[in-house]
């Protein structure tokens, strides 16, 4: 029944975030399917539909685990991730402008921090402690180990999915150059004013943020000019290996196999 009751709550934290997430960004689908706000009956009423889909979490796990001794730990563990996200969000949200991106915000330091506390904290950390206190694994010491990687991971699949929404098959990912469109503060967008010279600047000015095909086709080309997609491979190749390696030190009674199985999972992902 634990196994089956964390991931319920950890599908209605990611529903509550996707739901708000593509209104924020007036996004048009997820996976191929119409945004939920998108949906002609629903509307505006998706922000109180989001509501509902955090609070659920809550009384599922008073329902569920009220004489469990990992309940507190719990509760505070989930308003803890849950507000690390929204600050995320909220990075990432300061990256516009009049609706606009502004790329003088678009570094690596911001950029690191919006994938930390808006992804790796809710897609990795949060799992894996919240099933070490479901079996009553509370040592401080373990859980900063696991967090150390656990963070280090999501970071590394963040990026992967930045490449993927530039580059990957829309069949396969269900997107199609969202972040272009959205003006957002990517890897790719990141590393390309790093590296443009002033005329490639100017094209990242020009059509960054604009919607459109024929505006991320233009980005694109400028990526492949920039040998962004030899960088995000050389990238994930090194990063792998040096996960590998943290994992391999870890000694805190951790699984190594845990942190391999999740590497396995993601690395050289197609969607």
């Amino acid at each position: 029944m634990c196994n089956d009751c964390k991931e319920s709550f950890l599908f209605q934290l990611q529903a509550f975030f996707v739901v708000t997430d593509d209104f924020m960004d007036r996004s048009e689908t997820r996976r191929g399917l119409p945004c939920w706000y998108k949906k002609e009956e629903i509307g505006l009423s998706a922000v109180n539909d989001a509501i509902i889909l955090e609070q659920g979490i809550y009384t599922l796990l008073k329902r569920h685990f009220s004489n469990h001794p990992c309940l507190v730990p719990t509760l505070e563990l989930f308003h803890d991730v849950t507000l690390k996200t929204a600050m995320g969000q909220a990075l990432d949200c300061m990256c516009q402008k009049d609706g606009k991106p502004n790329l003088d915000l678009f570094t690596m330091k911001k950029y690191n921090s919006i994938v930390k506390y808006k992804t790796a904290y809710y897609t990795f950390q949060l799992p894996v402690a919240l099933a070490m206190y479901m079996a009553n694994l509370y040592d401080p010491e373990m859980h900063r180990q696991a967090k150390t990687i656990l963070l280090e991971i999501g970071q590394f699949f963040q990026i992967q999915d930045d490449f993927l929404d530039c580059f990957g098959d829309p069949e396969v990912t269900g997107k199609g150059g969202n972040d272009i469109r959205e003006g957002k503060c990517s890897w790719l967008a990141v590393v390309a004013l790093q590296r443009a010279n002033p005329a490639q600047r100017k094209i990242m000015e020009e059509f960054y943020g604009r919607p459109g095909p024929e505006a991320a086709r233009v980005i694109r080309n400028l990526y492949q000019e920039l040998s962004l997609p030899n960088t995000y491979a050389i990238y994930e190749e090194e990063s792998f290996n040096i996960i590998r390696t943290h994992i391999q030190q870890s000694s805190k009674g951790l699984p190594h196999k845990l942190f391999f199985k999740i590497m396995e999972r993601i690395y050289k992902r197609d969607c």
